[in-house]
């Protein structure tokens, strides 16, 4: 998975390192919600469980906000071989609401957020930051612990934890590597969550196989708008050279290297090979109107700013891949990556194609790939999903390769939501799709009132909108 991890998490890596990781501070709520501001001994039943301890609270009107280290096994199966501290958040409504643990596969944010399924139930929210993104890495660091079993058994303890303070529904989510991480966790301990909502979750059982990338470029949005874009992306490449002269400058200018990726010419070319993937996964079709309409004719300038707007010229840089370091292990280990062609550009232009994520890790880390990994879990969907929520956007290119249901599979569904890109949710689904899936969170959740339960099309999220914590972009990471 490439670049549809890296825009999304960049965001929610500088969100998190803004936050202070040092040592704990204890500002007070100005709650104004009754469940918050009588709940005094919250913090201290937190602090009572063996291994958590206080990072910093931060106040939020009508909640709780803690940002907290747990202390987790190195390696799950032998939990006696060390330890390391994982960062975990807490959105704290009443212990008498569901919860809803989140994570975004990647670090996580120290700032008060709100994913959908919180709003929609009004209830508490954990989310996680996953194992061997800093500082939640073991020291010394053995990447052969780094694999989604592992990284559910994390969940599974942090559950566990958890579980005897808010003994209510409990509900998992997150988007696009955060999705996939959900659905993981549900196939190793399906019996921790009560419902599981899995936004954006790419699926890739075979990884040498990827003509539905190819398929979906050859048919995303207008024609109109594939040519301007496709036009782009062949004229960066024809003008390599005075281009690479300008990108020689940009990294001398910001210190940046290319140890890792090679030398400056992968990079680039990797970064102008991501344009065309990067802009619909994160664009509109409507955002057509912003790409260089005559790109022949366009400047230099007018192409390297529209390359480095979508795909970013700091992202194959040694600097722009350290922090995705433990995603592209997964993706080279695991998780399988998408390779796509480009038929429209002459072979002279391109040197290396889609590169593998094996580039882009540093290689004194070993990488082995595990073919069976993504089987076993597309079959586990496939025959046993039982409350589970998979919502994907129809333009968005990760949704090429999805999750998709069996006759095995319970009270779950798989919705598109039309014209969005990687930032889809429910609120963007057709209105009967809508009022289906709020109804089954609610169910799920424990907190579907009479009139839902005989009705879904009365179905509506509990919590008001906020503006602060609600979010509706798509978070720009890799995936």
């Amino acid at each position: 998975m490439r670049k549809a991890l890296r825009w999304l998490l960049a965001l929610t890596v500088l969100i998190g390192t803004l936050s202070t990781a040092g040592a704990a501070t204890a500002a007070q709520p100005e709650a104004t919600s009754t469940s918050a501001s009588t709940d005094t001994d919250i913090k201290d039943r937190l602090l009572a469980i063996p291994g958590m301890s206080l990072i910093q609270e931060k106040p939020y009107t009508g909640y709780r906000f803690f940002v907290l280290n747990y202390t987790q096994p190195v390696d799950h199966r032998h939990p006696s071989k060390g330890t390391f501290q994982q960062r975990i958040t807490l959105l704290h409504k009443d212990t008498s609401r569901p919860t809803v643990f989140y994570t975004g596969g990647y670090n996580v944010s120290t700032n008060p957020s709100r994913r959908e399924p919180t709003q929609i139930v009004d209830g508490n929210q954990v989310s996680m930051e996953y194992r061997f993104f800093t500082p939640s890495r073991p020291d010394p660091a053995d990447w052969s612990k780094l694999d989604i079993w592992q990284a559910a058994s994390d969940q599974h303890r942090i559950f566990e934890a958890l579980k005897p303070i808010y003994d209510q529904k409990w509900i998992s989510t997150g988007g696009s590597k955060g999705g996939m991480t959900a659905t993981y966790y549900e196939r190793f301990y399906p019996r921790d969550m009560d419902g599981v909502v899995a936004y954006v979750a790419p699926n890739d059982v075979v990884n040498d196989e990827d003509s539905a990338y190819d398929r979906f470029f050859t048919n995303v949005g207008t024609k109109e708008c594939r040519d301007k874009l496709d036009a782009v992306q062949r004229e960066a490449l024809v003008r390599r050279e005075p281009l690479e002269k300008k990108y020689e400058a940009y990294a001398a200018d910001n210190g940046f290297t290319f140890t890792t990726i090679g030398d400056l010419d992968k990079a680039y070319e990797a970064v102008v090979l991501d344009y065309v993937w990067g802009f619909w996964q994160y664009s509109l079709l409507s955002d057509c109107d912003s790409i260089p309409a005559d790109a022949a004719h366009a400047s230099d300038d007018a192409i390297w700013d529209s390359v480095d707007t979508i795909s970013g010229f700091s992202a194959y840089t040694d600097q722009g891949l350290e922090t995705y370091t433990p995603y592209y292990y997964q993706a080279g280990t695991q998780l399988g990556a998408p390779t796509i062609h480009f038929p429209y550009i002459e072979k002279k232009y391109i040197r290396y194609g889609y590169q593998p994520p094996r580039n882009f890790v540093p290689r004194d880390i070993s990488m082995k790939f595990q073919p069976w990994a993504m089987r076993d879990v597309d079959s586990w969907v496939r025959h046993n999903a039982q409350h589970m929520l998979f919502v994907y956007g129809q333009n968005d290119p990760w949704g090429a390769e999805r999750f998709r249901l069996g006759s095995g599979a319970r009270d779950s569904y798989v919705f598109t939501a039309p014209g969005l890109n990687h930032g889809a949710n429910v609120a963007g689904l057709a209105a009967d799709e809508k009022a289906l899936a709020t109804a089954r969170i609610l169910q799920w959740a424990g907190v579907a009132s009479a009139a839902v339960r005989s009705n879904p099309q009365a179905a509506k999220p509990l919590a008001k909108f906020d503006a602060k914590l609600d979010r509706r972009d798509p978070e720009k990471r890799r995936i």
